[in-house]
């Protein structure tokens, strides 16, 4: 097993991130190894233009080629987030400033052995820039407003367990075999690695993603960070309710509780629904009043949630509690 061994003083500065780069690794491994039943129905719309794309680009296929290896890909594909909530252009300008000899050593690092004859030309940095930003203008950033309400309302969630638990109750349920081991070990995957001490690290991050699976983040020595799977990526969110919850409130109230499993904001619901954002706000006020629903601020927007009352009228398991930080406060911070 692969275990970080991380200083007290680093683990108290972790934080939770958002990086647009990072979901677009992820459409970009949807794209090129789809994993999942719903992975292959996002990337069916796109496949054509990306496998066009490829066709005209023979230096990015041998790139592409050489960037697994049996358990990792290339380390320019998982470059921790310089701040809490970069833009893609700053993330896009990072790795834009990785120079070619760098490139070749992240893919003579993830497979060992002579590279191909053509990755030893120029041009490189430009092909995953392109690659990226290609990804990014026609499958992401289209979708990024969505995305990113999806990501901040699991931070949200989140960070509550974080208040009352600790990181040894959050990293449990962020991937499969991440947890805290105690006396400073992080088991980060259950590959049999030396372990890494993170001694000289300035940054750990934790970064939802829409992903099957989750990877490592770093910019060695000084930033890491672990990718996860956001919540409810293209989870069914049309549940029947029972009848009676119907009759009681009406259905579309009992269709807004029920959506409130984790935290979504106003314009989310009304997408969610259909209905406008004003009756979607009516429906909230009336279910706010009657402890059936929480609220709280997450940068410009409210999110609302079920309360325990909420999740007994819809017959679900408890929510998961909403953000414990004051009104205004970001939801992408540290503990």
């Amino acid at each position: 097993m692969s275990v970080w061994h991380v200083p007290v003083d680093l683990l108290a500065r972790s934080r939770f991130a958002l990086s647009p780069m990072t979901d677009t690794v992820a459409a970009w491994r949807a794209l090129h190894r789809p994993r999942g039943l719903w992975q292959h129905s996002w990337r069916r719309p796109h496949l054509a233009a990306y496998q066009q794309m490829l066709s005209r680009r023979p230096l990015l296929r041998a790139l592409l080629a050489a960037s697994f290896g049996r358990h990792w890909m290339a380390d320019f594909f998982s470059m921790a987030p310089a701040t809490a909530a970069p833009t893609f252009a700053e993330e896009l300008a990072a790795l834009a400033a990785r120079p070619d000899e760098q490139i070749r050593a992240d893919l003579r690092a993830t497979r060992p052995g002579p590279l191909d004859d053509v990755l030893a030309a120029g041009g490189l940095t430009d092909e995953l820039v392109f690659l990226l930003d290609w990804v990014w203008t026609h499958t992401v950033g289209p979708e990024w407003p969505a995305r990113e309400q999806r990501l901040r309302a699991d931070v949200v969630a989140r960070t509550a367990v974080l208040s009352a638990e600790g990181w040894a109750g959050v990293l449990p349920d962020l991937a499969g075999t991440m947890r805290w081991l105690g006396e400073g070990r992080l088991l980060v995957d259950d590959l049999h690695e030396p372990p890494l001490p993170l001694d000289r690290a300035e940054q750990l991050v934790f970064v939802p993603a829409h992903t099957v699976r989750g990877w490592v983040l770093w910019d060695q020595p000084t930033r890491f960070g672990m990718v996860y799977p956001v919540r409810g990526v293209l989870a069914d969110t049309t549940s029947p309710v029972p009848d009676g919850l119907d009759r009681m409130i009406g259905p579309n109230r009992a269709a807004i509780l029920r959506r409130l499993a984790t935290p979504v904001s106003t314009s989310h619901l009304a997408a969610l629904t259909g209905l406008s954002i004003g009756s979607v706000g009516d429906h909230l006020r009336v279910l706010l009043d009657a402890g059936a629903v929480a609220k709280r601020r997450s940068g410009r927007e409210v999110l609302y949630w079920r309360t325990p009352l909420g999740s007994a009228m819809t017959g679900a398991q408890p929510s998961p509690p909403g953000p414990a930080r004051a009104d205004g406060d970001s939801d992408v911070v540290g503990p």
